[in-house]
């Protein structure tokens, strides 16, 4: 049997069915309430039958005031949220709808924090108030009160319980990419001086208080799984040193799987592109050159972790995710942007009847030297692969002939547009 095809048997007793994970992608597909919608289920009902053994969502929020981008579902308040409701049903649909195929389907919880735009929050949340600075696109954020991250921890165990109320198999953390909780983590974010800030440990504390709820919530028998940076590759952010030694106390808790990733806004290494030169911690010469951008820093954590590892970003060759495989040092193999132009990807992989995923990408959009240019073709090639998940999500056509540059007028277009149905709703 293909490696990729072997299932994985999980802590909590659940089995996933084969090694090949769709990795969350934001979809900005809800309503004006933020409620799911039919998009959502045409576009998962696909990815599901295109043979995934494991679907993660993107970010589902946990507070509907600072969401990483308009058309995010959130689950605020949550006791709107319960059986009976519409939020709750469109929530049981959209499961249905991911689990079609006998996989599984793990919601994403997140807060955007500080990296929530000007046209989304009013006041951004984050640790300390400590301004993104990027095209003037976000507002300095209020530092959180001790008793509103109390109930933050809450709400991510709340809405992870409706999740699995829902028909939701398993549920992810999000502590990666400079978000809320990725933030605590950083110094550069975080420089409380109480409790929540200063040492690792502080820092920390937030997640590991937030995983202990969320477990809490929905029993011992339920996926459980975390995001988290591998390394921020920021001057003075978090550390792949400080990963390890968090690794290490994670293994304490009763998690199912970690995904291993990097980067954050100033530096979106999570798209295998650089941000400012400035503030840049380089990968390693032979990371680069490799498939997987995070696979050297897998292979580290793998000496420390005590669960399976999930591993994303930039694999596409089917002989590259077989040898990660064999190698011992991950146990998922995550896809996100090829399953926009080809849902059913892993079906062929699984099969052997493709090699690797077929060469769409505008990888040559994120090659400019400057900055700001850098980061508008960044957009547009983020933009070109919304676009086609908006194509599944309303069951057109893929149209692999679009610019960079249309893509990014459209992205724009339509963020501006889903902020102003959000505010008027």
């Amino acid at each position: 049997m293909s490696l990729l095809a072997q299932p994985l048997k999980l802590a909590c007793g659940a089995t996933l069915p084969n090694r090949i994970c769709k990795s969350a992608m934001t979809e900005g597909l809800s309503d004006a309430r933020l409620f799911a919608t039919e998009r959502h289920n045409r576009v998962y009902r696909a990815w599901s039958e295109g043979g995934a053994g494991l679907l993660i969502t993107g970010n589902v929020m946990i507070d509907n005031r600072v969401m990483e981008r308009p058309g995010n579902v959130a689950i605020d308040p949550v006791d709107k949220f319960r059986p009976g409701f519409e939020g709750f049903e469109r929530l049981k649909a959209y499961a249905a709808a991911g689990t079609v195929a006998g996989n599984h389907l793990w919601m994403q919880i997140s807060h955007a924090g500080r990296q929530s735009p000007w046209y989304v929050a009013k006041q951004p949340l984050a640790p300390s108030e400590v301004q993104l600075d990027l095209m003037g696109n976000y507002k300095k954020p209020r530092a959180l009160r001790e008793d509103e991250i109390l109930d933050f921890i809450q709400r991510f165990a709340n809405v992870a319980r409706v999740a699995r109320e829902a028909g939701f198999t398993g549920a992810q953390i999000h502590s990666a990419h400079g978000y809320l909780l990725s933030s605590f983590l950083s110094p550069v974010t975080n420089t409380r001086t109480d409790a929540w800030g200063g040492s690792l440990e502080n820092r920390s504390r937030f997640l590991i208080e937030t995983l202990r709820a969320t477990r809490k919530a929905v029993g011992a028998d339920f996926p459980l799984a975390i995001k988290l940076n591998s390394d921020d590759f920021r001057r003075g952010g978090f550390t792949f040193d400080e990963c390890l030694q968090l690794v290490e106390m994670l293994n304490a808790e009763t998690l199912d799987l970690i995904e291993i990733s990097g980067g954050t806004y100033e530096q979106p290494k999570l798209l295998g592109a650089d941000g400012r030169s400035e503030d840049a911690m380089p990968l390693k010469q032979s990371t680069v050159k490799r498939e997987a951008y995070f696979l050297e820093y897998a292979k580290a954590i793998r000496q420390v972790a005590k669960m399976p590892i999930l591993m994303p970003g930039g694999f596409r060759s089917r002989a590259a995710m077989e040898a990660a495989l064999a190698s011992g040092d991950v146990d998922v193999i995550g896809l996100a942007r090829p399953l926009c132009t080809m849902p059913d990807l892993p079906k062929k992989l699984l099969a052997g009847s493709i090699e690797e995923a077929p060469a769409h990408e505008r990888e040559h959009a994120t090659q400019s030297k400057n900055f700001i240019t850098k980061l508008i073709n960044l957009l547009g090639q983020m933009g070109w692969y919304y676009a086609h998940i908006e194509d599944l999500a309303d069951g057109k056509p893929i149209q692999l002939n679009r610019s960079i540059f249309a893509a990014f007028v459209r992205y724009m277009k339509n963020e501006y547009a889903n902020a102003w149905r959000m505010q008027r709703s």
